[in-house]
């Protein structure tokens, strides 16, 4: 595929990427699913902090890919739905919710852009979303809209991303050799996955974009969510000597008052 401004050739290009990328994460020790299965856990400790109890609680997970996130909330009590544009990953996670016996987990294939008729207007007490979604999404108030309208009244979105400074860092993770204010689409194409850089592929072209956090936090606030914090971390890609320290991730809690 020739890269392209159309949007359709976008989310066809990461569509294929992404389709094609599922069984190589289901097989690699990348996500490790024979440890999943076991019981292991994807979500981190200041998700969880940051989340709180999910117990009784509906909470829809955008962006889900192979669910692992989602059923690890649901593992702790939360009626979960996952939605992804991938149809083979939805397979997989719902293969997967029910090798666990999640009975409360359900999974949906859709864009994000069109989750609210996907759902048929349902809204949850939470609408989370995990590391690596955002800079796949062209219109970043488009996606604040679609997800404040999913949060039902007196819950909250909850975010947690990479930090796009460290999308302008070179491989030391100190040295800038990007633009943070660049939004033109980063066009990549390369094969493999993070998940095995040596898999063979086909599918190699990605559309993807840089969001300022101050862009989400606009985003959110301007589609009627009340934002109650934003953190940022030091956990993630680079591992910088003591005394040398950039943020590389964050999250952040978004409510719709009741």
């Amino acid at each position: 595929m020739v890269a392209t401004s159309d949007p359709a050739d976008w989310r066809t290009a990461n569509r294929a990427l992404w389709d094609e990328r599922v069984p190589i994460h289901t097989a690699g020790t990348f996500y490790d699913l024979p440890g999943f299965l076991a019981g292991s856990d994807t979500l981190r400790d200041f998700e969880l902090a940051e989340v709180g109890d999910v117990r009784g609680k509906t909470l829809l997970h955008l962006q889900c890919h192979i669910g692992l996130d989602t059923l690890s909330w649901a593992r702790r009590g939360a009626t979960v739905t996952g939605l992804d544009f991938s149809e083979p990953a939805v397979d997989v996670a719902d293969g997967l919710a029910t090798q666990i016996g999640a009975t409360t987990a359900r999974f949906v294939t859709a864009d994000v852009y069109d989750a609210v008729r996907a759902l048929d207007d349902q809204t949850f007490d939470i609408v989370y979303t995990g590391l690596g979604a955002l800079c796949w999404l062209p219109d970043i108030a488009r996606w604040a809209r679609t997800a404040a309208a999913l949060v039902a009244p007196g819950g909250f979105l909850y975010l947690a991303e990479f930090h796009p400074v460290t999308e302008v860092l070179s491989e030391d993770g100190r040295t800038v050799e990007g633009d943070y204010f660049d939004r033109d689409p980063i066009v990549v194409d390369e094969p493999g996955s993070y998940a095995d850089r040596t898999a063979e592929t086909t599918a190699t072209l990605t559309y993807e974009w840089r969001h300022g956090v101050g862009d989400v936090v606009s985003a959110l606030i301007a589609a009627g969510l009340r934002l109650e914090f934003l953190h940022e971390h030091d956990g993630g890609h680079f591992s910088l000597p003591a005394g040398v320290g950039v943020p590389q991730l964050y999250s952040l809690r978004a409510a719709k008052d009741g």
